[in-house]
């Protein structure tokens, strides 16, 4: 990746120039049988989309805050990239009542609803599939994203050292966060090529680093698994060789 890049959407918009066809995020839900890989240029497709879903439906700016009440998902990794790429602050599991935009999932609606501001609910199901009806007090992520446009150009340029994510209570700007996954992937000994299997959870900084960032910073590409307790010993091995794991986080 380049020395240059200072917030998350250049780690990927780095990626998508050197590599566009790679594997980036692999997402398995070992409680429903899903399996969702996504290249670089896929990937970074959702991004656009979802970039211009917040600047220009969500009228979200640079400086606002996302309550983002979410489980480790590929589609949560597309929305902590697209809030990177129009500068909007991501609290993982952060008060809807304090944040002006919050993101939620099945089991996270309620507790969303504190959001006085814009509400987006994804279903998480198989597919990007739709809520049978949208939620109330929300919007259907599935039925608002694809009309998108796929290229995506900030209104704002992105400052890297504004506030970026916020997770357990500790904030870090957009250059601190690519300075600190670059250090963990280094601990980890991830490379150009090299493949995470994470299954942990998106609720703290090291879930988030294992399951996204360290592995983007690296140049690699992360195997994001859920529900990971539900496979049996012998099928995580029979994973790890399939999609050729050469590091884990468990």
């Amino acid at each position: 990746m380049n020395a240059s890049d200072r917030t998350p959407a250049d780690l990927l918009r780095s990626a998508l120039a050197a590599d566009p066809a790679r594997p980036l995020v692999t997402f398995y839900d070992d409680a429903t049988g899903e399996r969702v890989e996504l290249s670089v240029a896929t990937f970074a497709n959702w991004v656009a989309k979802t970039a211009n879903l917040l600047q220009g439906e969500l009228s979200a700016a640079p400086g606002d805050r996302l309550a983002l009440l979410l489980p480790a998902h590929w589609q949560t990794a597309v929305w902590l990239l697209a809030c990177s790429s129009v500068g909007v602050a991501v609290e993982v599991g952060g008060d809807p009542a304090d944040a002006d935009l919050v993101v939620a999932g099945p089991e996270t609606l309620e507790a969303g609803l504190a959001c006085s501001g814009e509400r987006i609910a994804l279903s998480l199901a198989p597919l990007g599939r739709r809520f049978p009806a949208p939620p109330a007090g929300y919007a259907d992520y599935a039925v608002e994203v694809p009309s998108q446009g796929d290229r995506f150009a900030p209104f704002v340029p992105v400052d890297p050292e504004a506030p970026a994510l916020v997770v357990e209570g500790t904030e870090r700007s957009g250059a601190q966060l690519v300075e600190q996954a670059r250090v963990d992937a280094a601990k980890l000994g991830l490379a150009p090529g090299s493949r995470l299997l994470s299954g942990l959870g998106y609720g703290d900084w090291q879930g988030l680093s294992s399951g996204l960032y360290a592995p983007l910073a690296a140049g690699g590409s992360v195997v994001l698994c859920r529900n990971l307790d539900r496979l049996a010993p012998e099928g995580l091995e029979k994973r790890v060789e399939s999609e050729r794991v050469t590091h884990t986080a468990l």
